[in-house]
């Protein structure tokens, strides 16, 4: 009786060690850890915008009060804003344009209402936080105040979001590229042709990738303006370093590779790109990893070529260009090495049996039994 009720109990233990492996189970526990970190992620970056040390400045024809006004803002609970006091006007937009600042007062001493400069270009968020930010600044003092857009976002491009879409677009499609090449045939690259295939698909991909990209969000949906090409250089080095970078891991790790490039550009990568909020509203742990990472590196550049003429992009592409290089660097060197290693392996006693054949025994052994077979190195 006993046999017969510990039976279907015992045959369905056995349908669960077949069906979930302890590799599987691995996996899925991986899983879980993902995305939890998802949900740590995004909440912890997003839950609570709060400006620190926003670049801002301040212009007036007396200097002396320029510096007063600096002081005051440097008093401000929690230093929201970082100022710094410019000769005029001019330098101002300038630097609003290469993106050294984001905002600037322009006090006027003999009337009674100053001037706010602003780039709507650089994300929405970022600037009504600076406009309250000021307009309560100014009402404390009973002044008025203008705000003028130097780098106003396109109309279809609500919030400025567009260009962080666009690059979060061509980060998937790097990832994905590169986890399809694993899953079709084998997570490392059996040689290095192999490799050199695997990385050279994937630079066509991200040729075509970019300018299909660069022509949707520009001519085709007209959100957002600037250089078709100029969009198209970046979604392929956005592409291509995603996607580089995720063959490197699955070189190294195999294919929980896959699982670490979700990690980093998904994970910690698109919270910190500045996308919804502008990095000086982020908490300190995503503001310093953001611009290190592609997606706040590509976000960076996709404003920039939209709105700001191009200005400030060699930082945020010389750091893509080191995802792309080091991706490369890695898969091909983890390559070689793996394939030395199993040549090494071969050399140095690893033997491996000749396949049976019509007549033949076991391997190592011939029709006349024991000593008379053949091993292949």
């Amino acid at each position: 009786m006993t046999q017969t009720a510990d039976a279907p109990s015992g045959r369905f233990r056995d349908e669960v060690r077949s069906a979930v492996s302890p590799r599987a189970a691995l996996l899925v526990l991986g899983v879980l850890a993902l995305q939890l970190l998802f949900i740590a992620s995004y909440v912890g970056a997003l839950h609570h915008p709060d400006a620190t040390d926003v670049k801002v400045a301040l212009v007036a024809q007396d200097e002396r009060i320029a510096q007063q006004s600096a002081r005051r803002i440097e008093r401000l609970p929690g230093r929201p804003l970082s100022p710094r006091v410019l000769a005029d006007e001019s330098t101002a937009r300038h630097q609003m344009l290469n993106r050294d600042i984001d905002a600037a007062l322009l006090v006027d001493p003999r009337g009674e209402r100053d001037r706010l400069l602003v780039a709507t270009g650089q994300g929405a968020t970022e600037t009504r936080v600076i406009q309250e930010i000021f307009g309560e600044l100014v009402r404390s003092h009973d002044r008025a105040l203008a705000v003028e857009d130097v780098a106003p976002a396109d109309p279809k491009d609500a919030n400025g979001l567009s260009s962080f879409y666009l690059v979060v677009g061509w980060c998937v499609g790097g990832y994905l590229c590169a986890a399809i090449l694993a899953i079709s045939a084998g997570a490392r690259p059996a040689n290095l042709s192999r490799a050199v295939i695997r990385l050279a698909v994937t630079a066509l991909y991200a040729v075509v990738s970019g300018i299909v990209g660069a022509v949707i969000a520009g001519p085709v949906l007209g959100a957002l303006p600037g250089s078709v090409l100029g969009l198209w250089g970046l979604g392929a080095l956005v592409v291509f370093a995603v996607g580089a970078a995720t063959l490197a891991l699955q070189t190294v790790f195999g294919i929980v590779g896959i699982g670490i490039a979700i990690l980093i550009v998904v994970v910690g990568g698109n919270p910190s790109a500045g996308g919804a909020f502008p990095a000086p509203l982020l908490p300190d742990f995503w503001r310093a990893i953001g611009p290190a990472l592609p997606p706040g590196a590509g976000t960076w550049s996709a404003r920039s070529i939209a709105y700001f003429r191009g200005n400030a992009l060699t930082g945020p592409l010389l750091v893509l260009s080191a995802w792309a290089v080091g991706g490369v660097l890695v898969t091909l060197l983890g390559t070689a090495l793996r394939g030395r290693g199993t040549s090494a392996g071969r050399h140095y006693g690893v033997r491996r049996p000749v396949p049976e054949g019509p007549g033949q025994g076991p391997a190592g052994q011939g029709p006349a039994g024991p000593g008379t077979g053949a091993t292949a190195s």
